[in-house]
């Protein structure tokens, strides 16, 4: 069915004031397994820049690396360039794109529970081969597999949380998963610190702890339910019911009941979401699908996340000065989610948005200052300008964690018509995992070329995003998804693009 006639199919009237329901043991569960899965996300970004910057990991996989940093005078900005270090980060994100792709229909033919189990497995397996790595290529395939489990998880979890939770906590709790992500980020922090101690084998224990929430996961997504929309998706309306009535509490789900029906209809009868989505009417929704994710990497935040303790260490920090550093950023970024998730409803998206970016620009553009007057190539930065650095880059981790690190998934997740919403959040999962491959990659090359003055090339991102922000995103704030096509006709660029409600779409026949 073409996207222009879909009128006559879907969700047909409000019902959500007649929902009845509380929260059971089921959503608590559900919130549980999808912390998980965000923290075990969480967990693999941040270890990798600790482990990477240890000793005994670089000379057995690394040995070149190893001697730049300790026995040769190379430039501070130079000491960790090599490709072969880079790909040991970069190979997750890049085996989670390919995942991700193959996930989706994973998730909608065989249900959401398959693909999480499909991802805990899969971290099972890369967290054992990298705790017992002999040999780099043995590293990177369980770098691979953890990728494939970032691909199946950050696809089915965070939808299977959003269809089990009550309609009133649903936004609540899916940016939990944003939190558990950034608790994943500094547990892995923690870790590093205390393995590091641990000589020769501490960074085994880093790479091998990933199993523990590995297993759980697995655990989980075999003992929880089916969500009710993927089992009428499915063609099992009884079972969908009975799932339906044990995570409310109450036999009374008639309304909840009828819009997964209609709402699963509509899903069904369209054949080509992809082709939909390109349609000049959902132009506004495919720009922010893409540059969202896209310019959320560009602020730099992986950089500081993957090779927090390696930057940290390029400025003139010793080893565990550099650990230590990068464990408060982690902190502050697992706190400065919770003041999103208290304002973004009250303050709206925008305001974050332009707000955070403003501070990450003055941010970015003071270090950047600092390590050009401070810091000379293989000197290294005296105390006070050592804590006023990592005072700075703190600041602008905080500014990332309450603006565009939950908002950059938010908004793209709430603007896509029922239609074409899979198809949207596929394009994003993917744009996203694709520059943070890319920047991973580049990041210790663009350091050694560019010295100080990547800081600069961040801080002209996120200009441009914020920027792209405050012209052509209209605030989400109170606007029911349905809805949202009203903000483009009234908005003053994409209404040039949007056709009038009173005109027919001259590009759906």
């Amino acid at each position: 069915m073409a996207g222009g006639s879909l009128g006559a199919v879907g969700v047909s009237k409000e019902r959500a004031e007649q929902y009845q329901g509380r929260v059971t043991p089921f959503v608590v569960m559900a919130s549980f397994v999808a912390a998980i899965g965000g923290s075990i996300f969480g967990y693999d970004i941040g270890i990798s820049g600790g482990v990477t910057s240890m000793d005994p990991f670089l000379e057995k996989f690394f040995p070149t690396v190893y001697r730049k940093k300790n026995f040769q005078s190379e430039s501070n900005y130079c000491k960790y360039d090599n490709q072969g270090l880079a790909a040991f980060t970069s190979s997750l994100y890049l085996a989670g794109l390919v995942a991700s792709l193959a996930a989706s229909p994973v998730t909608r033919s065989y249900g959401r529970r398959a693909s999480i189990v499909c991802g805990g497995i899969s971290f099972l397996v890369g967290a054992a081969l990298n705790a017992a790595a002999a040999n780099l290529i043995m590293l990177i395939l369980g770098r691979i597999m953890l990728g494939v489990g970032i691909g199946f998880g950050n696809q089915a979890v965070p939808l299977y949380l959003s269809e089990m939770a009550p309609a009133h906590l649903r936004g609540g709790l899916n940016m939990m998963f944003q939190l558990a992500t950034t608790t994943g980020i500094f547990t892995a922090n923690m870790v590093n610190y205390g393995t590091e101690r641990i000589d020769p084998w501490g960074w085994r224990l880093s790479l091998g702890l990933a199993a523990v929430p590995a297993a759980l996961m697995t655990v989980g997504g075999f003992l929880l339910p089916e969500t009710p929309n993927s089992l009428l998706e499915q063609g099992f309306p009884e079972k969908g019911r009975r799932v339906l009535e044990k995570i409310r509490g109450t036999r009374h789900v008639e309304a909840e009941l009828q819009d997964m029906v209609e709402a699963s209809q509509l899903a069904i009868s369209v054949e080509h979401p992809f082709r939909n989505i390109l349609e000049r009417r959902n132009r506004p929704q495919l720009v922010l699908a893409i540059f969202m994710p896209a310019f959320q990497i560009l602020t730099g935040i992986n950089s500081i996340l993957f090779y927090a303790p390696v930057l940290f260490q390029s400025m003139g920090f010793e080893g565990r000065a550099a650990l230590y550093s990068s464990v408060m950023t982690g902190a502050v970024l697992m706190t400065s989610t919770l003041v999103s998730i208290a304002t973004v409803d009250r303050w709206g998206r925008r305001p974050l948005l332009i707000s955070g970016g403003i501070q990450m620009i003055v941010c970015q553009v003071t270090v950047a200052v600092m390590l050009g007057l401070k810091l000379p190539d293989t000197g290294e930065l005296s105390r006070g300008f050592s804590i006023a650095v990592v005072a700075v880059v703190c600041l602008f981790v905080a500014a990332f964690g309450w603006s565009w690190g939950p908002l950059g998934w938010t908004v793209p997740s709430e603007i896509f018509p029922l239609e074409t919403r899979s198809a949207g959040q596929s394009i994003t999962v993917a744009v996203n995992l694709l520059f943070t491959f890319a920047i991973a990659q580049s990041f210790l090359s663009l350091l050694c070329s560019l010295k100080f003055g990547i800081f600069l090339f961040f801080a002209a991102w996120i200009t441009a995003m914020t920027g792209f922000v405050w012209a052509f995103l209209p605030e989400t704030k109170g606007i029911p998804i349905e809805e949202m096509i009203l903000q483009w006709r009234k908005h003053w660029f994409w209404k040039r693009i949007v056709p009038p409600l009173e005109e027919p779409d001259s590009t759906n026949p």
